[in-house]
């Protein structure tokens, strides 16, 4: 029987891939320990993105490869969730207490953009994360009713100074629906409530949190740029559906990203398909492919497509969106899908930025 080391041990490591970072572990640097003792092996891999539901299953796919290889009687592969800070646009600092900014967007109003921000970051925290979502939508804020947070709560103040979020199904929820009455009108203009956005960001009192959820306004006017440009966002995701006017306004969402320096971690497709209840006929009401072109002529990923469900509007209604009302169902696990990607494509932009060469020039 031949001797095992460490060299062995990475080359079955690097015949499988994470589906997340798409890189295999040795590769992605995720590996932090590999002990060989005769003939038992003891692995240690970190990953940087929340993978909570995951991390076991994938565990116990590597144990079992290197089980298999000669020499090894038993193995022990280890897997742990670090999520770090990462670099958001220059110049702007990080916000206390919050490692990571997710700025979730659409061009258009009605495509989803809100319940897919209430879904992700319950499918985050389900992942494991300390998660905060904070409801930007000032002329039209939903996530206290998504979240099922009673009208007319107020969130307390500490010290003169914070706001202590709500919690609600494990997630910090901050709105300023929290703050005026439910059926009074927000009728200010751009400054003012780019102003107040500002500070329900920079003044309320997060508890350390490794992602925080922006459910941004739709369009891409001055309250768009003004939170891009003074809060530190480490990536944002594009929604929309696949017909063709959502398309032209979500191209000018992607744009506006760009222009800040701000990464697209991918487009969600919402409506993709609609499926009969009677009779189970497929129906695309919408147009089809239309994220998947997004995608391709921007060369970013569609992290998600999710189709026309009643019970994806029902249950959002009702207080309890379907990553937490129904979380074993397909709808729930698509969602489940998009947070691991977004996690993991924060962490591949920040590794893509680093990667990019600098370029100088002289008088010679």
């Amino acid at each position: 029987m031949s001797a095992v080391n460490r060299a062995a041990v990475e080359a079955v490591l690097r015949q499988y891939t994470d589906p997340y970072l798409n890189q295999d572990p040795v590769s992605a640097g995720c590996v932090r320990h590999i002990e060989v003792q005769g003939e038992h092996v003891n692995v240690q891999l970190e990953l940087g993105y929340a993978a909570g539901l995951f991390k076991n299953g994938w565990a116990q796919m590597l144990q079992m490869a290197i089980s298999n290889l000669e020499g090894v009687s038993s193995a022990k592969v280890e897997i742990n969730c670090v999520i770090a800070p990462h670099k958001a646009q220059a110049q702007i600092p990080g916000l206390a207490n919050v490692k990571n900014i997710v700025a979730v967007a659409s061009g258009k109003g009605g495509v989803g953009k809100s319940t897919t921000a209430a879904n992700l970051a319950l499918a985050l925290a389900r992942e494991g994360a300390r998660v905060g979502i904070l409801d930007a939508d000032i002329y039209g804020p939903s996530q206290g009713v998504m979240f099922g947070i009673a009208e007319g709560t107020r969130p307390k103040i500490r010290d003169q100074k914070w706001f202590v979020p709500i919690e609600a199904h494990g997630v910090e929820v901050m709105s300023m629906a929290f703050l005026t009455d439910d059926n009074t009108p927000m009728v200010w203009r751009g400054p003012m409530v780019s102003g107040a956005l500002l500070q329900l960001v920079t003044q309320t009192a997060w508890n350390d949190l490794d992602y925080l959820v922006i459910d941004m306004p739709p369009g891409t006017g001055d309250i768009q740029l003004t939170l891009a440009q003074k809060v530190p966002v480490a990536g944002s995701v594009i929604v929309t559906t696949p017909q063709d006017l959502a398309l032209l306004d979500a191209r000018k969402g992607v744009e506006m990203f760009r222009k800040v320096n701000i990464p697209v971690l991918g487009v969600v497709e919402n409506m993709a398909v609609h499926i009969c209840s009677n009779c189970g006929h497929a129906e695309h009401l919408f147009g089809e492919g239309g994220g998947e072109k997004l995608a391709t002529q921007y060369g970013v990923e569609v992290l998600a497509s999710l189709p026309l469900a009643m019970e994806i509007r029902e249950q959002a209604d009702n207080g309890k969106p379907t990553a937490i009302a129904d979380p074993n169902s397909p709808i729930a696990l698509i969602y489940q899908e998009l947070a691991r990607h977004v996690g993991a494509r924060i962490v591949l932009s920040e590794a893509a930025t680093q990667a990019m060469p600098t370029i100088t020039t002289s008088d010679d």
